[in-house]
């Protein structure tokens, strides 16, 4: 059986977290903050994108839907479906394990480095007509997550 996407998160903070306060300490948290968004969105960005190849569907809401049943994995999500269609794919995340994770930890603000930042990398390897918007995180504080894939319009 695989590993969850939430086991991995905690697996990897073990290791994620004191590599980036360090670089923080070293370089400048703002510096560092980029660097690490900049290596992590690059590793994301495949992510999608072998997602996306291995899914081979065109309906963007049935693969972004199986997208969040992974990451929903061991109870580690609750949301709510606002519309799902051929063209997009809008939820609302009500209770998230991950920010839940990264608070106990007290680094709210490294969890959304290493875990919310991802969710714009990994939809960018879901192909240039695929748009994310979000709008506020439970790990920043807000009572829910939004999150709206869609497609871009042409032109």
């Amino acid at each position: 059986m695989s590993i969850s996407v939430i086991e991995q998160a905690r697996i990897q903070a073990q290791v994620l977290v004191p590599l980036v306060k360090a670089l923080q300490t070293e370089l400048g948290e703002a510096r560092a903050n980029a660097l690490v968004r900049k290596a992590l969105g690059e590793l994301y960005r495949r992510h999608g994108e072998a997602f996306w190849r291995a899914k081979n569907e065109s309906h963007l809401g049935t693969a972004v839907a199986s997208a969040f049943k992974t990451y929903a994995r061991d109870d580690a999500l609750d949301y709510d479906v606002i519309e799902q269609s051929q063209d997009a794919f809008e939820i609302k995340v009500t209770r998230c394990k991950y920010a839940e994770f990264y608070k106990a930890l007290d680094e709210p603000e490294l969890g959304f480095l290493l875990v919310c930042t991802a969710d714009f990398a990994t939809a960018d390897g879901f192909g240039g007509d695929v748009k994310l918007t979000r709008t506020q995180t439970i790990m920043q504080g807000a009572s829910h997550c939004d999150f709206r894939y869609a497609r871009k319009e042409p032109g």
